[in-house]
């Protein structure tokens, strides 16, 4: 079974109107016999997915977040910089 996935810090460009994931926090999860799942997270509610076109577009979504997202080394140069501003 796949664990949940790591993720970097995002950054906003101009040519991002809007980030993706923002509906709150996933973990994407495969069964040994290869069936994906995906698990939402709320407030106060959680949701297991289990219909594929469903699982597929979230999976989609990961992925833009993923091209969205800065590399670990950059992640930590911003924070940097945002701590010195303060």
């Amino acid at each position: 079974m796949r664990a949940s996935l790591g993720l970097s810090s995002g950054s906003w460009s101009e040519n991002c109107e809007q980030h993706a994931c923002l509906a709150g926090p996933v973990r994407l999860v495969e069964t040994p016999e290869r069936r994906r799942f995906a698990y939402s997270e709320g407030q106060q509610n959680g949701r297991l997915i289990a219909d594929p076109k469903e699982v597929c577009r979230i999976e989609m979504r990961y992925a833009r977040l993923r091209s969205q997202a800065l590399s670990p080394k950059d992640s930590r140069g911003l924070l940097e910089r945002m701590r010195g501003a303060l």
